[in-house]
């Protein structure tokens, strides 16, 4: 077997290192041979192609032409360097017809070697790092909205810069988790959320605070949702806190619940570990909008649903040694159960007082729960409702840590 020649090798080389498939590169070369040929020795009228053979090194220069039966329409005269009348082409090949491509070899002259090499030198870097860019952009724009593992490169202000093999990605604060802290060659998965054409080269945007790399951390971990027999309904997420999903299976068969926690709880864990102890509740979906709001609530055990099917929105009753449950720390339970369900959430008390936790939005949702909160506290009077009082107060307390004590409230 022939040995490649060393340019050849150079070439390979290239390939390898760039990830830029080899007929990219040669058709970078003889472009850059024929920007050299056309400044040094070209004429007005030739449309300058090369040949390069990369296993002899050797280039062939070309004026190439197609043939024409006369000027476009709207035209005058046709292009002379692209183009040539039949009447002349058929003097250069007898059967030449209209369409076709006549090429005319020229003389390359000695000194053509040496000043190709010096003009093509910079064409050719730049055309290198224009295919690198078009192939590393093609790569993971193809991989968006997909979990991908990375390293973190180096961490500048509150950015941290990702690599993620063949580029460098982003990952601004507001995709970051905030009770994460990252260093340098820390291994971790990234949701690729954007990628984007620019400049420099393409523009790489990656997540770890999505809501969406929980469900591809949960299809790299399940068997059942990757073939598609468990489907994630919905995700409510608060990064780095706790996430609730709901799922459901196409087989009546199928347990959707148990085939995401697995045996001994393995494949969830996997995914909460991958989270850094993020907490996961998965429950099932249902159809019943009743239904399912009773289980987006859950741990809480909820005594009634009435729902408003014009407003969008649901009337929830517990007990009042389930309110905090149902209120969850911060308001995060109902919270996370709004965004779950897509519905406005309002919890009742045995009391049938209301209290108004949920916007859709998570704007000041800990003020509304305080106010309501001391609300209920300042109404407490009688001391048989003591033992009320105080489950009130420790949901409350859970929510807000201004809340007044029970001894406050007696008084």
């Amino acid at each position: 077997m022939k040995q490649a020649s060393p340019i050849q090798q150079a070439i390979e080389q290239i390939c390898e290192e760039k990830n830029i498939p080899f007929e990219a590169v040669i058709e970078t070369i003889e472009q850059a041979l024929a920007a050299a040929y056309r400044k040094d020795f070209g004429q007005k009228n030739e449309n300058i192609k090369v040949n390069f053979d990369p296993t002899t090194a050797s280039s062939r220069v070309f004026d190439v032409k197609t043939v024409v039966e006369g000027p476009a329409e709207g035209e005058e005269t046709i292009n002379e360097k692209k183009e040539i009348l039949l009447a002349e082409a058929v003097k250069v090949k007898a059967d030449a017809k209209v369409g076709d491509e006549i090429k005319t070899e020229l003389n390359v002259p000695a000194e053509y070697g040496r000043m190709a090499a010096q003009t093509a030198k910079q064409v050719i870097i730049q055309r290198l790092r224009e295919a690198e860019r078009d192939v590393v952009f093609s790569e993971y724009k193809s991989k968006e909205g997909q979990v991908i593992p990375a390293t973190v490169q180096r961490i500048e202000g509150r950015t941290v810069f990702i690599n993620l093999g063949h580029t460098v990605a982003v990952m601004p604060y507001s995709e970051q988790v905030s009770r994460e802290h990252y260093s340098t060659g820390q291994r971790l998965r990234v949701y690729l959320v954007s990628v984007n054409a620019a400049a420099k080269g393409p523009e790489v945007l990656v997540s770890r605070a999505h809501p969406e790399i929980v469900r591809q951390l949960f299809i790299l971990e399940v068997p059942e949702i990757a073939s598609g027999a468990v489907e994630i309904k919905a995700i409510a997420r608060e990064a780095g806190s706790r996430t609730k999903i709901a799922v459901a299976a196409k087989d009546e068969n199928i347990d959707p619940i148990g085939s995401c926690v697995g045996q001994r709880g393995t494949r969830v864990q996997t995914v909460i570990n991958e989270l850094g102890g993020e907490k996961i509740d998965i429950i099932a979906w249902n159809a019943d909008m009743a239904k399912f709001i009773t289980a987006a609530l859950s741990p809480a055990k909820v005594q009634n649903v009435t729902l408003n099917e014009e407003e969008h929105s649901a009337k929830v009753e517990v007990t009042d040694d389930q309110l905090s449950l149902a209120i969850g720390r911060g308001g995060q339970n109902v919270r996370l159960a709004v965004k779950l369900t897509g519905w406005k959430i309002d919890i009742i008390g045995s009391g049938g007082q209301e209290i108004n936790i949920i916007e859709e939005t998570d704007e000041q949702p800990e003020a509304t729960v305080a106010e309501v909160a001391t609300s209920e506290i300042d109404q407490v009077e009688q001391p048989a409702k003591a033992e009320e009082t105080v489950d009130t107060a420790v949901a409350v307390e859970e929510v807000k840590q201004e809340v007044p004590t029970e001894e406050t409230a007696k008084k």
